[in-house]
């Protein structure tokens, strides 16, 4: 015997099909289908609302999934994320589930935690699920990875940063100016010497923009003095040996305990900025920012707190630009592709006082 929601036994329900609900409603699966689809002008209305009592009666929920394959349509679309621990990829989250939920689809997320691997898995995996469209915020996804997406295959957007071989539409900062916006502050607030602390950006088209753009700005400023230093948050034991040797160059620089020389860091993005927050108070104390000026792209919570001035991207636009560009190609739209190029806000505080 069949269980029903009254069934004192406990056992599994059996959920209502779409041939209950045309039994129930003493009519035939097609005028079902039909009302289901939208398509109530061609039923009758004391029909509608047989069928709607009927739905309502049995509670039945209808298997999208399975009308939207046959359809074609499952509004299932994939995002590749590099790094979740990243709030920058949280907030860009936020946009894109604000940007599914008003365009009706459903995105399926895929951390891939910085590991290229996981990336080409990630990558695979939602072809197989059909997805209709896929966003890509990656660390380093090779060509043939991306075979199954892009030109002739699933529409794709990339967030943040460009992949060598994939010809697709690009929504991200504006990295050359938000750059130049915060070294030009640090210039104007009296840092003659200022370091760039970036991320291993071999691969990674943003970091290389952000890297480029500052030695751009020093290399035009007459007697700034700059450098880049790498930081690889990846891995701990090559972090611990180039925080020792930024140490030693601080010191260099800084003198003695007593000094009133200041220098300027600017992270290039939150987690660098973390990093150098936490190691500097590590070794400074509380007044750490009294003797080593920090600035950084991203606005995380914790900056404000801080006092850290920073270039804020717009995180939640990106998100949901990025969706919209990807509907206008999953729609068919057959524009050329395109770069949305969005500028950042500098927010200044106590960091870099005078």
């Amino acid at each position: 015997m069949t269980a029903t929601p009254s069934s004192p036994h406990g056992a599994p329900l059996r959920r209502a099909t779409i041939s209950d609900v045309a039994r129930e409603a003493g009519t035939g699966k097609t005028s079902i289908s039909r009302y289901l689809n939208g398509e109530l002008s061609v039923l009758s209305p004391e029909l509608r609302a047989r069928i709607e009592a009927a739905i309502k009666r049995l509670d039945y929920q209808p298997n999208q999934m399975a009308r939207g394959l046959k359809r074609g349509r499952n509004r299932l679309i994939g995002m590749l994320v590099a790094d979740l621990t990243n709030p920058y990829s949280v907030e860009v989250l936020q946009g894109v589930e604000a940007a599914c939920h008003a365009l009706g689809y459903m995105p399926l997320i895929c951390h891939a935690a910085n590991e290229v691997e996981m990336e080409r898995r990630y990558l695979q995996l939602l072809t197989t699920y059909r997805v209709e469209g896929v966003i890509v915020n990656a660390l380093g996804v090779r060509e043939e990875t991306l075979r199954p997406v892009g030109e002739g295959g699933i529409p794709a957007v990339l967030v943040d940063r460009t992949v060598d071989g994939l010809v697709a539409d690009m929504v991200g900062l504006d990295n050359t100016a938000a750059v130049e916006q915060g070294t030009r502050h640090l210039l104007g607030r009296g840092f003659g010497e200022i370091w760039f602390v970036v991320q291993p950006f071999e691969r990674v088209s943003s970091r290389r923009l952000r890297e480029a753009a500052f030695r751009a700005v020093m290399s035009r400023t007459e007697g700034a003095q700059s450098r880049t230093v790498v930081l690889d948050l990846a891995d701990a034991a090559v972090l611990e040996h180039t925080l020792a040797e930024l140490d030693q160059a601080l010191d260099a620089v800084l003198g003695e305990a007593g000094s009133t020389r200041r220098l300027a860091l600017f992270a290039a993005n939150a987690p660098v900025a973390l990093c150098l927050a936490r190691h500097l108070k590590a070794r400074y104390g509380d007044g750490w920012q009294t003797r080593v000026a920090l600035m950084s792209i991203d606005d995380p919570e914790w900056a404000e707190l801080s006092g850290i001035t920073a270039v804020r991207q717009p995180t939640f636009q990106i998100g949901y630009r990025a969706v919209e560009f990807l509907h206008e190609r999953i729609d068919g739209g057959e524009a050329a592709v395109r770069d949305c190029i969005l500028p950042g806000e500098l927010i200044v505080r106590a960091s870099t006082s005078r």
